[in-house]
């Protein structure tokens, strides 16, 4: 709950600062209920005690509502109570120092309030006294702290987790999680919670427990970028060098640009094959950790009705689910890197494989360039690809592709992050643009991975995230996805692409 600063003892003018409001700790509890005085004969009522400091002392202000004894509930408040609030009387602060305080519980009210003041309204009293609030460790002031509306056992767990990452288990963590996951930051977001339910444990919880992890921290909902955001925000800037004061530029697909990328090399002798893929989630659900069984079976069914609508007919297709369909099946189009597997240590520890497979499918054309994951890491994971190097033909049939389920299927986009998914490292564009490519001359140097960093690329292994390379064949597509339109990305990778491709050409000429 918030109260409202208003300042000058001649004026009630309208401050800036908000402060928390702690019900239940009313000093005056006897007068709860009493009738008259200020009130007129209606109930006066103290519904808590507000807080303000300034250098090392602060005051301390009851905050009372007048309200009709007798009227219809108008609004609810706090753990599913009713109030029977009519109206709010105009009201005038009683002084005991130059800054005095009143607070209100719903923000119709609170409009009242300063209709009320401005109208020069009267018959409202505070009870400020002064007290000195020092704090032992600081020397500072403190406010008094909210109440923790998170499990004290959750609590411990993320203490715990502070304790580990920094403690001796955790001595070769190197994750970005590590870094930012400052004790002042546990402090600050310890007691949060989203509307859904979402804590910092659950945010943390796979990096905790994969001490190897580069980034180690997953969005269980979308709101978790705001509520989490002095965590979120550091990773997010260290990862994209994307701060908290920029903004995710808008859409541009690349739609009529594919003439830009002309095959990168036509022989085949470097890419064996390319793929862009992009992630979306569906409007209106958390992501996978706050899913039940139920949304997993009604998103499924949303993309499989947008798909049945699919006219152009080199995307058209079928919908396979996961359930039902044979582990040989599975298999099979795993290794020919059509299907996504049951996620790995770090998606599981994220409580990302619930119900799993319930939900879950993926859908393909009949020439398997054209594929939709769906309830993967991500609600959708739409991807076009095919043997060889054309970026170009590639990129436009993804470009068509998304065109085509977005006109049936809402997605969530934030207007600074852009399109919103599970793990951050994916947020903006949401675009991964890759090819499977084979260097065996600037792969075997020492810094090749730093000199793909430097050509803002991200090198793995041809099975995924955390795999190794096989064959002396490697998976590499542009690193930024956030900052960056759908093109930037794309062009990121493409560019970079063709600088090794320069530099392993250099190489044999001298061999």
């Amino acid at each position: 709950m918030k109260a409202l600063l208003f300042c000058s003892s001649l004026t009630l003018s309208l401050c800036s600062s908000l402060f928390v409001l702690e019900p239940n700790q009313c000093s005056h509890s006897s007068e709860l209920g009493a009738k008259g005085g200020d009130c007129d004969g209606e109930l006066r009522i103290c519904v808590g005690v507000d807080y303000y400091c300034e250098g090392d002392v602060c005051l301390q202000a009851t905050v009372e509502e007048c309200r009709q004894p007798v009227a219809p509930p108008h609004y609810k408040r706090g753990r599913g109570r009713r109030a029977v609030v009519s109206r709010v009387r105009p009201h005038r602060t009683v002084m005991a120092s130059s800054t005095a305080f009143f607070g209100i519980q719903q923000r119709h009210l609170l409009k009242a309030l300063i209709g009320a003041a401005a109208a020069g309204g009267s018959a409202y009293a505070l009870f400020p006294q002064e007290a000195q609030m020092k704090s032992a460790k600081s020397g500072g002031s403190q406010k008094a702290p909210a109440k923790c509306v998170v499990d004290p056992e959750v609590v411990k767990s993320i203490e715990r987790a502070f304790e580990k990452l920094n403690g001796p288990e955790g001595a070769k963590c190197n994750s970005l999680l590590k870094k930012h996951l400052t004790k002042e930051v546990i402090e600050k977001l310890k007691c949060r919670k989203t509307k859904l339910g979402a804590t910092l444990y659950d945010c943390i919880r796979s990096g905790v427990h994969n001490l190897d992890a580069g980034v180690g921290v997953y969005a269980p909902d979308a709101e978790s970028y705001k509520v989490f955001a002095e965590l979120f925000d550091k990773i997010i800037e260290e990862y994209h060098g994307f701060n908290s004061k920029q903004k995710q530029p808008p859409v541009d697909l690349g739609e009529g640009k594919s003439k830009d990328f002309p095959p990168l090399d036509p022989k085949g002798k470097y890419i064996k094959s390319t793929r862009i893929r992009c992630g979306r989630s569906l409007a209106g659900y958390p992501f996978n950790p706050l899913l039940k069984a139920e949304d997993y079976e009604a998103m499924e069914g949303k993309v499989k009705k947008a798909l049945e609508s699919v006219s152009d007919k080199e995307l058209k297709g079928v919908y396979y689910p996961l359930t039902g369909m044979t582990k040989e099946t599975q298999k099979k189009l795993i290794a020919d890197h059509f299907l996504f597997k049951e996620g790995d240590r770090h998606l599981q520890q994220a409580n990302a494989c619930n119900f799993w497979p319930q939900g879950r499918g993926i859908f393909h054309n009949n020439n398997k360039t054209f594929l939709i994951w769906v309830n993967e890491e991500d609600h959708m994971r739409i991807i076009s690809m095919q043997e060889g190097s054309d970026v170009g033909a590639v990129l436009d049939r993804l470009v068509r592709g998304i065109k085509a389920v977005e006109s049936k299927v809402p997605f969530s986009r934030d207007d600074r992050l852009g399109w919103l998914t599970f793990c951050p490292t994916n947020l903006g564009s949401t675009v991964r643009a890759s090819v499977h490519i084979k260097l065996p001359l600037v792969s075997a140097r020492k810094d090749f991975k730093q000199i793909c960093d430097k050509l803002n690329l991200q090198v793995r292994g041809i099975h995924g995230e955390h795999s190794e390379s096989e064959g002396g064949v490697y998976d590499i597509s542009n690193k930024a996805r956030l900052g960056i339109s759908e093109y930037q990305a794309v062009k990121q990778m493409y560019d970079g692409v063709k600088k090794l491709i320069e530099m392993e050409k250099e190489m044999e000429k001298k061999k």
